[in-house]
């Protein structure tokens, strides 16, 4: 199966905090393997910047190492790595003050596109947006990305969302959540609105719930610092989980337009009901014999913030009323995985007995690993000795489905980049989708610090707290287990 290459403009891509960790591991070479795939035009160029004294050739050095480290393999044809890195370009600046500025805006091309990326702290954004129309570098058509966190709770985000509509229209605003640019996550609504299988049964009549788990092995490395002021519920759930849950749940958009999304998506969380104390487990991990305990990662002995969240919300509206969602996300558990588990209700009557057993349609989508999708269907157990039912999934694996091709999927940072290039914001979050998160994240957050809520703890290698199983025994259902 050959992948069919969209072509963009030529573009200038400037890249802010181009030395710093998420350029190294995944802008720079994402933007290499795009360049692999013949998608930037010969006028194109990426200008690093950043504080570092640098010239060309020491940043191009930086993005040679980047790629041999992240790139995900030799280049296709030989010789493709120099040909990059001619494309490749660096200055100094500094976000706060006014050296470097003209020397960049030199470095631009009138006729291309111009996107400008914050690879940076949000306490940068301003700065950055200012200097941008300061120095006459971003025009009408210009774009910025900012990264998360959009905002520490619903006031930091209003005004983060006020500084930058300084300086930007929010049609030139790109809030990526690179969760959104995986390919899984956007099969969702070709699985949804592409199949008249599906959209029929999807809405409280058919469905019983539906899990969204995304589980982490690791513990929180070397962002505690940053991790112990948010917890995994401003970090994990008031974006990638949210972001996951409005795509399962929204209603069909009239087009498939960056507004048309956006506009279903925002009327999925406000119609989340205010989640109750009993309807929420909050976990910390503990030291086992191999490493030290959450509170030692973050040298905090007396930390209260949460490594796990399990959670049912409730959709107040005609096609989810009744039908729980429950998100689960966490720090050293079993596996690595981000699933999203959609339980059938039970067929209205069976005709085969009680001893036939209970069977239900599953239908899992993967995000990670083994991105696909599977659905589980019953059928008769092969062999004589009457009618006895069993479960068997169809596997949709990608990698398996799609050949050689579908296992060399860009990975989300690269699409989401080249969406930028385009002025596609069908995958990036609004503004006002940010704020309304946040107005429903933060009682969330109020509530167990004014009730003085300790974390559960839980092992590492585990699922997490006994009491987040018994948040889904209590209504008759059980957690898809978390494979290792």
């Amino acid at each position: 199966m050959v992948s069919r290459v969209i072509p963009v403009e030529s573009f200038d891509l400037v890249i802010f905090g181009a030395t710093g960790d998420l350029a190294r591991r995944k802008i720079l070479p994402g933007l290499f393997r795009r360049f692999c795939a013949g998608q930037m035009p010969a006028e194109a160029q990426i200008v690093g910047a950043a504080r570092s004294e640098m010239d060309d050739t020491g940043f191009r050095d930086l993005v040679r190492e980047a790629i041999e480290e992240f790139g995900g393999g030799t280049p296709r044809e030989p010789g493709q790595v120099d040909a990059f890195l001619e494309r490749v370009a660096y200055e100094a600046v500094d976000a706060k003050g006014d050296s470097g500025w003209e020397a960049l805006r030199g470095r631009l091309r009138d006729e291309n596109v111009r996107a400008f990326y914050f690879s940076v702290g949000p306490g940068l954004f301003g700065d950055l947006a200012e200097r941008l129309r300061k120095f006459g570098l971003a025009s009408p058509e210009s774009r910025i990305v900012v990264e998360k966190p959009f905002g520490h709770d619903l006031e930091s985000a209003r005004a983060l969302n006020r500084e930058l509509a300084q300086y930007f229209d929010e049609t030139q605003i790109y809030r990526i959540d690179h969760y959104l640019g995986k390919e899984t996550v956007q099969n969702l609504m070709a699985v949804r609105f592409g199949n008249v299988l599906f959209e029929p049964l999807w809405n409280a009549q058919f469905v019983d719930h539906i899990q969204i788990t995304v589980a982490e092995t690791v513990g929180v490395g070397g962002r505690g610092g940053y991790y112990d002021e948010s917890g995994a519920m401003r970090d994990m759930v008031q974006n990638h989980l949210m972001q996951l849950l409005c795509l399962i749940a929204m209603e069909p958009p009239a087009r498939f337009e960056p507004d048309a999304v956006r506009d279903e998506k925002l009327k999925v969380i406000r119609a989340l009901d205010p989640v109750e104390p009993h309807h929420i487990v909050r976990g910390q991990y503990d030291a086992d014999d191999k490493q030290p305990g959450y509170r030692a990662h973050v040298e905090n002995p007396r930390s209260r913030t949460e490594s796990f969240v399990a959670l049912r919300a409730a959709i107040s509206n005609w096609r989810w009323a009744g039908t729980p969602f429950y998100l689960r996300t966490g720090k050293m558990l079993r596996g690595r995985t981000s699933e999203i588990v959609v339980t059938f209700k039970d067929a209205p009557h069976s005709i085969f007995g009680a001893e036939a057993g209970r069977h239900r349609n599953v239908l899992v989508i993967r995000l990670q690993p083994n991105e696909g999708m599977t659905l589980d269907v019953t059928i008769k157990e092969p062999g004589p000795g009457g009618m006895r039912l069993l479960d068997v999934p169809l596997d949709m694996t990608f990698a398996d489905a799609l050949g050689p091709d579908g296992a060399e999927m860009p990975d989300a940072y690269e699409r989401l980049i080249m969406d930028v290039i385009r002025g596609n914001q069908t995958l990036f979050m609004r503004g006002d989708e940010v704020e309304a998160a946040w107005a429903w994240t933060d009682p969330i957050i109020d509530g167990w610090e004014r009730r003085g809520e300790v974390p559960k703890p839980y092992d590492p290698g585990s699922s997490g707290p006994e009491d987040a199983l018994m948040l889904m025994h209590r209504d008759g259902r059980r957690w898809r287990d978390i494979k290792a």
